[in-house]
């Protein structure tokens, strides 16, 4: 059984495994009683490994990776409450029901398989013993020569190497958990007094937003590309009628496809942040995150949108924010829209009355997430009047009049195209917040929190993602004009590259904060 979703082809069944010419033999060998019961062990091991595989593909095509069976199993639940907001209740559970009976038939079915096979094969120990030399022969003779089909190899030992490709994941991330809690504890920016932090950035408002999927495909891929390019054009156009510019580049997430807490954790606390061990790790500690920065100084008010939070978030802390806001907390009546709680105007304009919009006696630090270009992309809200808002319930017709989620769920063509238009929509809100409520002290840094995942990216996509800095004091953009970023919205194809967990510590740097390492 394959593990990629791409090798699910016949010639990958056509292999002769070494792993059932043993299990031949062993089982041969054995009187009844010890045989039924390796058999139903193998057999039960057989579905055990087949199941992984199939979980392995599922992965890899939404998050680009393998299933890790240490850390991933708080997914499903995820996974089955995303079902519940796109599909609904009933829907949700009819899947659950199809997946668990599809889990006990493959268990039951292999077990019983290998059972009958021992059965058969020890009624007919001479020809059995013939047909296993001749199998084993043949795959020696196989392995010697290299001999192959359609490009797969005839001779197979893919059962035990995925099996001890297992452990060895197992062993390595157990000494990950180990190492990491110590890297963590290590933070170039530490112990740097609050009065030596980002100097160079008083009396801004900064505001730090993610744009969730907004990945480098919806830039460059050539169905998406054109209505996400021309936006982002427009708006660099429309924000410098307004008196801003902006410097643009590419940053490598440590996630893809979901998961976007593991792409804000990386971005803002500087470290590599690319499996739940180590986001639970870093946000229970006192590691120095970007957005905490802004609060250690004394001289912000903090603030968190997050639409996409519907229960405790322990991780405020960490952030370092005085007030979260989450689904329930911004006065939205309208509609969901599928995953998302409700469409990134609405958070914006509930950010700017809210918070944004007092008179206050500090500069304000926000972090923003927005959550209308999260898949399944449809339905996807429309742009209405920023007075017309009201309490979100103009959205009705809107969500009533989109797509169903099953329009992207069946066609890879449909789910780039809504893709690449909800990119546009969150773009299009953000830059328009920014025209009407910026003011000469505001600065804006923007990304994507990941890749959207394969079926919109494709099949091993990068994992970089767009990130644009943009302010109306060119001192802003002057602090940062060896960075080599593009002018604009839209980084140029060739503009630097950095992995996401470097931004932090250089953006520090541009602004004067001095480094006072903390150590272990």
């Amino acid at each position: 059984m394959p593990n990629r979703p791409a090798s699910f082809r016949p010639a990958m069944f056509t292999r002769i495994p070494v792993e059932a010419l043993i299990g031949a033999v062993v089982l041969t060998a054995l009187p009844r009683r010890p045989r039924l019961v390796v058999a139903w062990v193998g057999g039960v091991v057989l579905g055990v490994q087949t199941m992984l595989n199939l979980l392995d593909a599922g992965f890899y095509q939404y998050l680009g990776r393998d299933f890790n069976a240490v850390l991933d199993w708080p997914l499903l639940s995820d996974a089955y409450s995303y079902l519940q907001d796109t599909l609904g209740g009933a829907g949700a559970l009819g899947v659950l029901c199809a997946a668990v009976a599809i889990v006990l038939a493959v268990l039951a079915v292999s077990a019983l398989s290998v059972v009958r096979l021992g059965n058969v094969m020890a009624r007919h120990r001479t020809t059995t013993t013939r047909t296993v030399l001749v199998l084993s022969m043949v795959w020696m003779t196989c392995t010697v020569l290299g001999l192959q089909v359609g490009g797969v190899p005839l001779a197979a030992e893919r059962t035990v190497t995925m099996l001890k490709v297992r452990s060895d994941l197992i062993r390595q991330t157990l000494r990950d958990e180990r190492d990491f809690a110590k890297t963590a504890r290590v933070d170039a920016f530490g112990a740097t007094p609050g009065s030596q932090l980002v100097p160079d950035l008083r009396g801004k408002d900064m505001i730090f937003t993610f744009i969730e999927s907004y990945g480098r495909s919806a830039i460059e891929d050539p169905i998406m590309a054109p209505g996400v390019d021309k936006t982002l054009d427009t708006s660099t156009q429309a924000l410098a009628k307004a008196g801003f510019h902006a410097k643009s580049g590419w940053l490598t997430s440590a996630t893809y496809g979901g998961s976007s807490w593991l792409g804000h954790s990386t971005f803002l606390s500087g470290l590599w942040i690319d499996n739940q061990s180590r986001y639970r790790t870093v946000t229970t500690s006192d590691h120095l995150s970007l957005t905490k920065v802004f609060k250690k100084t004394g001289a912000w008010d903090t603030v968190g949108v997050m639409p996409g939070v519907q229960k405790g978030w322990p991780e405020q802390k960490f952030y370092g924010l005085d007030k979260v806001y989450n689904a329930f907390e911004m006065g939205y009546k309208g509609p969901k829209f599928s995953w998302s709680t409700m469409p990134d105007q609405y958070a914006l304009e509930a950010f700017q009355r809210l918070e944004h919009g007092k008179k206050r006696d500090k500069p304000l630090m926000s972090e923003i997430i927005l959550t209308s270009s999260h898949t399944p992309w449809a339905p996807i809200p429309k742009m209405v009047g920023w007075d017309q808002l009201g309490n979100g319930s103009i959205f009705d017709a809107i969500q009533k009049a989109g797509n169903k989620p099953d329009y992207t769920y069946t066609s890879d063509t449909h789910s780039k195209e809504e893709y690449g238009k909800s990119v546009q929509y969150s773009v299009t809100a953000l830059t328009q917040f920014l025209e009407r409520y910026g003011n000469d002290d505001t600065v804006l840094v923007f990304l994507g929190d990941h890749q959207a995942n394969a079926h919109v990216s494709g099949n091993h996509a990068s994992h970089d993602v767009p990130c644009a800095i943009v302010a109306k004091d060119p001192k802003v953009l002057d602090r940062i004009a060896s960075w080599g970023w593009t002018d604009g919205l839209r980084p140029a194809h060739n503009a630097p590259v950095w992995k996401m967990s470097s931004f932090r510590d250089r953006f520090l740097t541009a602004y004067g904060s001095t480094p006072h390492p903390s150590k272990d």
